[in-house]
């Protein structure tokens, strides 16, 4: 085996990612497909305004993704209840007929946007190279993610684990141990690599692997202690 992955982590035979804002660039489909969707409802609207918008959808609304996750709400309840708040925030009710063909028009252009970050290829090469096996485990259905992946030209990423999988989502214990199981490696040789320090780097590593934060934005966390990179290929020799 080529000694694809940098030294400090040890010995490593198996690496598991995140699929959303680790491999694929969801932020940018989500909030560039919104915009597409919602510009006749905020004519007008800066750019200023339209980061907010984006802001409220991806990032102060995942309550709603989380009641998802605990079977509260399905997957388009929980996307319209956060395109209500995201419009509701500029004065927009977003309801009746508007609001089917606004989810419609939204769960249709959303995929067309998804696209693999700059950094992936390279490193699933190397891992090819290499012969270190590797898949993703995301809080997300299979079948969605199985779509997503293959959208961004990731199809070559077999090894998918889902919360239906194991009818489980992160942090439970069980979904990473699912996808270790998949690649054919141990808890303690195996790397999960992730954009959510809590659910990711955290989860993972109480699982008994590597967890590692992969801190795209240069958030500060001074509680946390696991490791931390900025770029996927920061795990390369």
């Amino acid at each position: 085996m080529i000694n694809a992955l940098h030294e400090s982590f040890g010995t490593i035979r198996g690496v598991l990612f995140d699929i959303d804002d680790t491999l694929v660039d969801l932020e940018y489909a989500m909030t560039t497909a919104l915009r597409d969707v919602s510009e006749h409802l905020l004519p007008g609207l800066d750019q200023t305004g339209w980061e907010k918008f984006g802001r409220i959808f991806t990032h102060e609304t995942t309550h709603f993704y989380d009641r998802y996750l605990a079977g509260e709400l399905t997957f388009n309840e929980q996307r319209l209840l956060r395109g209500r708040a995201a419009l509701g925030h500029f004065g927009v009710e977003l309801g009746g007929e508007d609001s089917h063909t606004w989810l419609n028009d939204y769960s249709r252009l959303q995929p067309s946007y998804v696209r693999a970050f700059s950094d992936v290829l390279p490193v699933l090469d190397a891992l090819d190279a290499a012969g270190i096996p590797y898949g993703a485990v995301s809080n997300n259905v299979h079948d969605y993610q199985r779509v997503k992946l293959d959208s961004a030209g990731l199809a070559r990423v077999s090894v998918l684990v889902g919360t239906d999988t194991v009818g489980v989502p992160k942090p439970d214990p069980a979904i990473y141990l699912e996808g270790v199981r998949r690649l054919g490696t141990t808890p303690a040789e195996t790397l999960f690599v992730g954009d959510n320090r809590l659910l990711d780097a955290d989860g993972a590593t109480a699982a008994g692997l590597l967890g590692i934060w992969l801190n795209r934005t240069g958030e500060h966390a001074s509680d946390f202690s696991v490791r931390e990179i900025d770029s996927l290929t920061r795990l390369l020799a």
